[in-house]
């Protein structure tokens, strides 16, 4: 089936560290990239990263650029998202999900079947 699991996310302070996860059944696809969108409370939604399918290409919200880090293993149809220097303005649950191709560098996120992961900086 169709499905997304993110994990990795949980508490940190300002200035940590985290290492998210979206293990993907639709990864290889050619028609779209795959990354991350996060939302906060009150707040719409934010395309943050993704990873294009075909040649590998990298595309960050200017928010995360030089903080964050996305990357793939296409063999276990997975990407990664490694989150330094973590600000509070980063609280948001994030949800892997496709982007299309065609749309990029736009983040606009086109689909997640996933139920996110939370993330939370806080002192």
């Amino acid at each position: 089936q169709v499905q997304f699991v993110e994990s990795g996310g949980g508490l940190v302070q300002p200035g940590g560290s985290l290492r998210l996860s979206c293990a993907a059944s639709v990864f290889s696809l050619d028609r779209y990239a795959i990354g991350w969108f996060r939302q906060a409370p009150g707040k719409e939604r934010e395309g943050v990263s993704c990873i294009s399918s075909s040649d590998g290409s990298t595309y960050y919200a200017d928010s995360v650029k030089g903080r964050f880090t996305i990357s793939r293993d296409n063999a276990k149809n997975t990407v990664a998202l490694q989150m330094n220097s973590l600000k509070p303005e980063d609280t948001a649950v994030y949800y892997c999900a496709t982007f299309l191709v065609s749309r990029l560098p736009d983040l606009i996120p086109f689909r997640s079947w996933g139920q996110g992961t939370q993330v939370t900086v806080s002192s």
